[in-house]
């Protein structure tokens, strides 16, 4: 697992920490790390505040977002993904899709490259929350 993984799953951690859904995401332009955020949909009591959303968020107006790379421990959701593809993002790397298969085929069908790295510790962790908060997942998941 590289850097930019590891630092996603940290902030998958923290949200978890906070009360909150355990995905995480990480924005790399240049092999540097420009943006870093966590699912905060509870913590916020907003729904869009997604993981990828936040990382954006936080990122800041870049310009052109081309040359980046988005980590993102779960395969990004339709919300996210529309951000990917909105922003012209042409990389994305998940942690895993088995909890949640999320928006793969959206993305790659507008361009993205979408990796996933089928990780044993992502999958953990949303399996585990996903087990004691199935109300919370399903809400976030819109179902």
């Amino acid at each position: 697992m590289d850097e930019f993984m590891a630092a996603a799953i940290a902030e998958a951690k923290q949200g978890l920490k906070e009360g909150g859904i355990p995905i995480g995401s990480i924005l790399v332009k240049d092999q540097i790390i420009i943006g870093r955020g966590h699912n905060k949909r509870v913590q916020e009591g907003d729904p869009i505040t997604h993981a990828e959303i936040d990382c954006l968020r936080n990122a800041g107006r870049i310009g052109n977002y081309q040359d980046t790379v988005l980590y993102s421990t779960l395969m990004p959701c339709y919300l996210c993904a529309g951000a990917v593809v909105q922003f012209n993002i042409k990389k994305v790397i998940a942690g895993e899709s088995k909890t949640f298969p999320g928006a793969r085929e959206f993305m790659e069908s507008h361009g993205v490259e979408v990796i996933d790295l089928n990780l044993d510790e992502c999958q953990n962790l949303m399996r585990q929350f996903i087990e004691k908060n199935p109300l919370l997942w399903n809400e976030d998941i819109g179902k």
